[in-house]
């Protein structure tokens, strides 16, 4: 059975819960029996960072879906309002030009303790629901593809 090529790409930038955000995708993903090998995840700095690495990934042609897993947290400044925004454009942007599914694992949360709840804690986990969202995106599109055929 195919199965889909996932690119994961992980913000360095509150690495204690991006690195949850990842660990409940490879969970996620490993119970679905669809193995992501250690050279299809890639590392960058901060969350302005992910959209570019996900372009890349989408450039290359070795990928059907890119996750993306980032944590940006309010605190006392607007630059939250400013990276949540550019990010998500960012993502949406690449998905929509090289046509592939960048899936949003990016936690946008005011506190530090709302983001921890959701990798694990009260609010269930956001890494393992991007993957899953991930399959289902991959499975659809092959679906629309199938139909669409002449």
């Amino acid at each position: 059975m195919l199965k889909p090529r996932i690119a994961i790409v992980v913000a360095e930038f509150n690495e204690d819960i991006t690195s949850s955000l990842l660990q409940g995708a490879l969970t996620t993903l490993a119970q679905q029996q669809v193995p992501i090998k250690s050279s299809s995840i890639f590392h960058v700095p901060g969350a302005v960072e992910l959209p570019i690495a996900a372009q890349r990934c989408a450039m290359s042609g070795q990928y059907d879906v890119v996750i993306v897993f980032g944590a940006v947290i309010k605190g006392e400044t607007d630059h939250y309002d400013y990276v949540a925004q550019s990010v998500t454009h960012g993502c949406q942007q690449v998905a929509i030009k090289h046509n592939v599914p960048v899936i949003f694992g990016v936690l946008t949360t005011p506190t530090r303790i709302q983001a921890l709840d959701r990798v694990g804690g009260s609010r269930g986990h956001h890494g393992a629901d991007a993957a899953l969202t991930a399959l289902k995106t991959w499975h659809a599109l092959q679906d629309i593809q199938a139909r669409c055929e002449v």
